[in-house]
């Protein structure tokens, strides 16, 4: 067996778990949430390398709940939940600030959007978290079951 291969099956039977893989999608869709585009990748390689009891590729899989269909709603959420909690004079998200946006126009959304982000991120890690690792512990249940 080739290198490669012993990496990948590695890589995917690694803490295979149901709370490793739980913690890993947790993970990866917290990532996912966070609104620092063009850092998911090295953010997903830090994970897997600082959180050992993580599945890996459940991490990476983790981060695909941001997808360019779901990505203005979970921009949208993250800005209203961070306008929610800091409860200032701060105007709604609309789609007429995407037009013609400038450095300005996003510097002066992004702290209110990173705050509802990382709120929403946390939130959405812990459903992810106990809603994978059921039907994880389930599916193994069954399968150890079938093998008897």
């Amino acid at each position: 067996m080739g290198k490669f291969k012993e990496t990948i099956l590695k890589l995917l039977f690694e803490h295979s778990s149901p709370s490793g893989i739980a913690l890993g999608t947790a993970i990866g869709v917290f990532i996912a949430i966070l609104p620092v585009y063009g850092l998911h990748t090295v953010l997903v390689i830090v994970a897997a390398i600082l959180v050992r009891p993580a599945n890996k590729v459940a991490i990476l899989l983790g981060t695909n709940i941001s997808l360019p269909p779901t990505l203005p709603f979970i921009t949208w959420a993250g800005y209203e939940l961070g306008r929610f909690v800091l409860r200032g004079d701060i105007a709604p998200l609309a789609w007429t600030d995407f037009k013609n946006i400038t450095f300005e126009k996003v510097a002066k959304l992004y702290p209110t959007l990173f705050l509802g982000s990382i709120i929403l991120g946390i939130i959405l890690a812990i459903i992810t978290y106990f809603l994978v690792f059921f039907i994880t512990r389930k599916f193994k249940m069954r399968t150890d079951a079938a093998r008897v």
